[in-house]
């Protein structure tokens, strides 16, 4: 018998629709409430490592998303000018039986994640969120903004980097900071030459290209931004062209394309990580809510995901929902921290290279091999 019958699950981003999914498969009831009116998803794609593709497995989506996506060996490296330096195969010990990697557009990784969720009968409301709740340490009580209420015997809050739930919580203990880099994204027709995802270092940036379907790419930018400032408007175009100054090549030639400012997706940065326990009483964070990291790794939403797989195990199976939490802790804390802290030294050494420091420890490379492969060990 389940640990829990009743859960609500605030948040329709990609590890609480993930999580309504695991949870139902389970036999569990699932409230899910999203505070916007309707799906809105900005049209850029997401990387989905092997882990994060064995976790999608574990919950019957993985076929979905690589029949929605394009999935790649592994990162072609090169220099500024296109020159090839070395194309390592990517890891796929999480799960031998699946791509190392697959690109895929977040609207279409959404409507798959969707689906999951409403097929297994999860009762979704959108343009709704929490006004109060009680927690009486036998249920949580909850209000929701359409004046409607209900009780659960676990809240999970999915709601990002800036939850509310957190802060209720915790207070202002905890809140995500700007590290000191940007992430821009712009979608492309896929060219001919394509066969892998691939990556060029610049002397200040980095560029990477990301398969998405057979027609269609992304181009990302990691840059040294001067401050938490959110790009956006008429002259983001020739904000990202001008940040591609000194390339050559493939990446040249993409970059006079980019012309649409409503196409460029800017994000700071930000980074944080929760270092307690994620719940107090029956009322749990997970996600970005917790573990707010860099896509150095390209593990964010592999991390939620992981989070929302391992939930529905647990609180599916037989023992008490303290014990469950207690598993849940045991399991996920250290293995976020090291996603978190390998992606803020990366993080670090790109940005002391890109200012002309010579640091004698720093080792790129050698610490994104050594992640990469650390986290196809299973959680």
């Amino acid at each position: 018998m389940p640990v829990v019958s009743r859960v609500l699950v605030i948040g329709g981003g990609i590890g609480g629709l993930v999580a309504a999914r695991a949870l139902r498969l389970r036999g569990i009831a699932v409230d899910l409430v999203e505070k916007e009116p309707q799906w809105t998803v900005y049209g850029v794609g997401i990387i989905q490592p092997n882990n994060f593709l064995r976790a999608m497995d574990r919950v019957g989506l993985a076929q979905d998303c690589l029949d929605n996506g394009s999935a790649f060996n592994g990162w072609r490296v090169h220099d500024a000018q296109g020159n090839v330096l070395f194309d390592p195969p990517g890891p796929r010990d999480a799960a031998p039986h699946l791509p190392a990697n697959n690109g895929i557009t977040r609207p279409r990784l959404h409507d798959v994640l969707i689906r999951g969720a409403t097929d297994v009968g999860a009762d979704i409301r959108l343009g709704t969120t929490v006004t109060a709740w009680k927690d009486d340490g036998a249920g949580v009580d909850v209000t929701f903004s359409d004046g409607s209420a209900r009780r659960y015997d676990l809240v999970i809050g999915y709601e990002g980097a800036f939850s509310p739930t957190r802060r209720q919580l915790f207070g202002d203990d905890y809140a995500p900071h700007f590290n000191g880099q940007g992430c821009w994204r712009y979608n492309f027709p896929r060219p001919a030459e394509m066969d892998t995802g691939m990556v060029f270092f610049g002397p200040d940036t980095k560029v990477g290209l990301v398969p998405l379907s057979p027609t269609l790419m992304y181009m990302f930018i990691v840059t040294a931004e001067k401050d938490g400032t959110w790009h956006e408007g008429p002259t983001v175009t020739e904000e990202m062209r001008n940040r591609l100054k000194g390339y050559g090549g493939l990446v040249a030639r993409l970059r006079d394309q980019i012309t649409d400012p409503a196409a460029v997706v800017y994000r700071p940065m930000l980074t944080m990580l929760v270092d307690k326990p994620w719940h107090k009483g029956r009322v749990l964070l997970a996600g970005d809510a917790v573990h707010t990291t860099t896509p150095h790794l390209a593990q964010g939403a592999a991390m939620a995901v992981e989070d929302a797989v391992l939930l529905g195990e647990l609180l599916g199976g037989d023992g008490t929902l303290e014990a469950a939490l207690g598993e849940f802790m045991r399991r996920r804390l250290d293995r976020v921290r090291y996603v978190v802290e390998c992606s803020a030294q990366l993080a670090a050494w790109e940005l002391e290279q890109w200012s002309g420091v010579r640091n004698p420890d720093a080792d790129q490379g050698g610490l994104l091999h050594r992640a990469t492969h650390a986290l196809m060990a299973d959680y």
